[in-house]
């Protein structure tokens, strides 16, 4: 099976161009583990495969590192319409991308014959819990919502993306203990199907540093559905406008809530290498 090594802010992927490729279903969560591993397979935060569809250009499923299933990823759908472009799939540079439950619409920046840069509409936040899913009354909100994680008492302001996010904003995100807080969060009893999680410090009204604990991956260096959810999580509770570049340990990206109540997000994808499993 051929493959491309890909990355968006060193959150990385095994993609895989099922125009060309197939895969058998029943094996994919293995296949996954073992692709991802980064000692005995190629190493990745998840294994994306971009397939063909009737309902847009193309279709991303996303499996993390530990074998489970994905609704949405942002850096990774940055990837899947760079590799359908480049590939030679599609020649517009306005894509549509089918995830779980939802039609994302992409627009391409090409330089040198290449995606660059893409600019994803990420569509509207969800706050009601049942969109996570979360414990409670399902059409309530989690907004700066106390959470006993551990022994200590964290508020949470909880948003899906298409996919669930739990955003806290800590001092000094650099020196958090992302890893150990992060792990316990994702497992909460709460979140009957996981989270992910981000550790925000706001810097000022545009500009946000962030941390995140991946559900099924861990610690990674971006996640673009994060971003976004951190940025309305921010503005939500007053403590950012609706515009910000948002800094992760991979680099950076500049998210917008606009004001018809979608999330814009802008950034790279990169082609690492290509190769045969």
């Amino acid at each position: 099976m051929r493959f491309t090594k890909m990355h968006g802010l060193g959150n990385d992927f095994v993609m895989v161009d099922c125009f060309k490729e197939q895969v058998v279903e029943a094996t994919l969560p293995d296949l996954a583990r073992r692709v991802c591993d980064r000692h005995f397979g190629v190493g990745a935060d998840g294994v994306i495969l971009a397939e063909p569809t009737d309902k847009a250009d193309v279709r991303m499923r996303l499996f993390n590192a530990d074998g489970s299933e994905a609704e949405n990823c942002g850096n990774g759908i940055r990837c899947a319409a760079k590799l359908i472009y480049d590939s030679g799939h599609t020649q517009s540079t306005r894509i549509t991308v089918e995830t779980v439950g939802r039609i994302n619409v992409l627009d391409l920046f090409v330089r040198d014959g290449k995606v660059d840069t893409v600019r994803v509409d990420m569509g509207q936040p969800g706050f009601q819990r049942s969109a996570l899913p979360m414990t409670g009354d399902p059409s309530a909100e989690a907004v700066s919502e106390p959470l006993q994680v551990g022994d200590q008492v964290l508020e949470f302001t909880c948003i899906s993306m298409g996919n669930p996010h739990a955003v806290t904003f800590v001092e000094g995100v650099r020196d958090y203990p992302v890893e150990a807080v992060g792990r316990l969060v994702e497992h909460h009893a709460v979140f009957p199907r996981r989270t992910n999680v981000e550790f925000i410090h706001v810097l000022g009204p545009n500009e946000l540093d962030m941390r995140v604990w991946e559900r099924g991956a861990g610690e990674t260096l971006a996640c673009g559905t994060g971003a976004c959810a951190s940025l309305v999580a921010a503005a939500r509770t007053g403590r950012s406008e609706r515009k910000a570049t948002v800094h992760l340990p991979g680099g950076d990206l500049l998210i917008e809530w606009a004001e018809d109540g979608r999330v814009y997000m802008t950034g790279p994808a990169v082609t690492v290498f290509e190769g045969d499993l």
